[in-house]
C-alpha cells in the first residue's frame, strides 16, 4: 500500500492545506475542489485524500468512500452551472493523459458547441478476439 501522502504530489499538498483550493466538498476520505485550469466553468476534481496513483490501486472500500459522492457532486454542478450535461473523466497513466499521479475524477460541465471534444475512434474485434479477451478478463477477475 502506498503512503497516505506523497510530499511531491500537488494533490497531497492540497489535502494537507499547503496549497489553497476552492473546496466544494470534504470528508475524512475524499476532497472535491474546482479545477484551477478548467475545461469548462464548474469543472470539479474529486480525489481520495489518501495518496494512490491510479484507480486500480484503490481497494473497493476506498473507491466506494470516494465515489459515493459522485452523484451528489454531479447534481450540484448541473444545478449551479445550468449545464446541459457533463462528463465524468478518469485517467490512469501518462499514456491515458494522467498528468497528476494521484487518482482523481473530473466532473466537466458540458453545453452545446463548447470547446471540449473527444476523439473516439471506435473499432471492431477480429473474429474470435472478443471471446479470447473476455476469457482473459474473467480469469484475471477470479485471480
Amino acid at each position: 500500500m502506498e503512503p497516505s501522502a506523497d510530499p511531491n504530489c500537488i494533490f497531497c499538498k492540497i489535502v494537507a492545506g499547503q496549497i489553497p483550493s476552492a473546496k466544494v466538498l470534504e470528508t475524512d476520505e475524499a476532497l472535491a475542489f474546482l479545477d484551477v485550469a478548467p475545461l469548462a466553468t464548474g469543472h470539479v476534481l474529486l480525489i481520495p485524500k489518501r495518496h494512490v496513483a491510479h484507480l486500480d490501486d484503490m481497494n473497493a472500500s476506498q473507491a466506494g468512500s470516494v465515489l459515493r459522492h459522485l452523484p451528489a457532486l454531479a447534481r450540484a454542478i448541473r444545478e449551479a452551472t445550468g449545464c446541459a450535461g457533463y462528463n465524468v473523466l478518469q485517467n490512469n497513466g501518462r499514456v491515458a493523459h494522467q498528468v497528476v499521479r494521484h487518482a482523481h475524477f473530473h466532473i466537466i460541465p458540458r453545453n452545446e458547441g463548447d470547446a471540449f471534444h473527444f476523439n473516439w475512434p471506435a473499432g471492431k474485434y477480429a473474429k474470435g478476439e472478443l471471446e479470447t479477451l473476455l476469457e482473459k478478463i474473467r480469469m484475471a477477475l477470479e485471480a
